[in-house]
């Protein structure tokens, strides 16, 4: 392997730790956001869905030019985005301040994350299962212990240094990537797919809907839990303890799942995720012991598993060949979207109206589900 295709890879994994910190951390320093800025429960969704709405339109964005111009430059390009907004969002004297930044940093990740699969593979074409497990495996373990090794230290620091960390990890990543071989993976001249194919693959949609609701019921659990436990004095150490719940069983289940998904068992997985997803919102409702909120987060997290990876796989199953690329970035969007939309309906909803609320989005990615997956047992 040369130094440039190492520096790709660590540059690659370095920008999607950062990704991947964002979704696992922010949830965690909300509250102290909220109390520094003396903000309302509508301003901290702002807070929060800005970022979302921005990573939904960078994604479209890094899908259809990530493919027309040098991979590599696009990718930087989202790097640099991604590190200004989060210095921005470290440094924001006010509130507006804070929303541009986020804005910024969302649509940079937007922008790269989907091109990191692609320069991980492209860089380890004869190995690229290997490195997509590598990738997956740092990744996924970050997002587990990142909560508790850094709760202390947000305490300490202030919620600040979490976004000098995001800057700090993606700017590691863009001096790797800038110093790696100019001009590799420039593609061939391509024409731009029939974006047309969309409309006639019904199939796709409801996989597209089932995602939607999925991951707008998971993102509002990060985002409320964490509110709702920092109402009743719970510390961040312990808010750190209960959200790492949710990615040591996302990391585990998804481990323990990775020999069944190619096979008829898929069809069980995906149905059991929206089951999970609502047992977690009502096991909150019900009981608000430490151990009962961190079997709900563990209940998320297995929900998440059992949706994500099998989604994506049904969504490139049920896509036009010529669309697999615009499809997987719609993959993200709609999870982003899905996530931004149930935030903003339920941040100032009731407790119980929330629960209702996520009971019927997990009611409906099931029925998708059912109709969707008829395909693939006929196949």
């Amino acid at each position: 392997m040369t130094l440039a295709s190492r520096r790709t890879i660590i540059s690659s994994i370095a920008a999607s730790i950062a990704f991947v910190m964002e979704l696992t951390l922010v949830p965690l320093v909300l509250p102290a956001i909220q109390t520094f800025y003396d903000l309302t429960l509508s301003h901290v969704a702002w807070v929060f869905n800005s970022y979302g709405i921005s990573v939904a339109l960078g994604v479209i964005v890094g899908g259809l030019i990530g493919d027309a111009f040098n991979i590599k430059r696009v990718f930087a390009t989202g790097v640099v985005m991604f590190a200004l907004g989060a210095a921005i969002v470290a440094y924001a004297a006010n509130f507006e301040m804070l929303i541009a930044g986020r804005v910024l940093q969302g649509f940079g990740g937007g922008i790269f994350s989907p091109l990191v699969p692609l320069l991980l593979t492209r860089t380890l074409p004869h190995r690229p299962g290997k490195i997509l497990i590598i990738w997956g495996s740092l990744t996924g373990y970050v997002a587990t212990f990142a909560p508790l090794a850094l709760s202390q230290t947000i305490t300490s620091t202030g919620w600040q240094s979490v976004f000098v960390l995001f800057a700090v990890l993606a700017g590691v990543a863009l001096i790797l990537s800038v110093k790696t071989e100019a001009g590799k993976f420039m593609p061939s001249a391509q024409k731009l797919p029939n974006l047309g194919l969309l409309f006639g693959t019904g199939d796709v949609w409801l996989v597209f809907g089932y995602i939607f609701c999925t991951y707008g019921a998971i993102t509002f659990f990060l985002f409320r839990l964490p509110l709702w436990l920092a109402d009743i004095d719970y510390s961040v150490n312990s808010i750190g303890l209960i959200l790492a719940a949710i990615w040591l069983s996302f990391s585990i289940v998804g481990t323990l799942l990775r020999n069944w998904v190619d096979s008829y068992h898929v069809r069980i997985i995906v149905l059991a995720a929206p089951f999970l997803i609502a047992a977690s919102f009502l096991v909150v409702y019900f009981y608000h012991g430490i151990g009962w909120l961190t079997l709900s987060a563990a209940l998320v997290g297995a929900g998440f598993a059992c949706s994500n990876a099998p989604s994506t796989q049904l969504v490139l199953q049920f896509a036009p060949q010529s669309l697999s690329a615009i499809c997987t970035s719609l993959d993200i969007t709609f999870a982003r979207l899905g996530g931004v939309a149930a935030v903003a309906l339920l941040a100032q909803a009731g407790f119980a109206a929330s629960v209702g609320s996520v009971v019927l989005l997990s009611f409906v990615a099931l029925i998708c589900a059912l109709v969707f997956l008829r395909k693939v047992v006929d196949s």
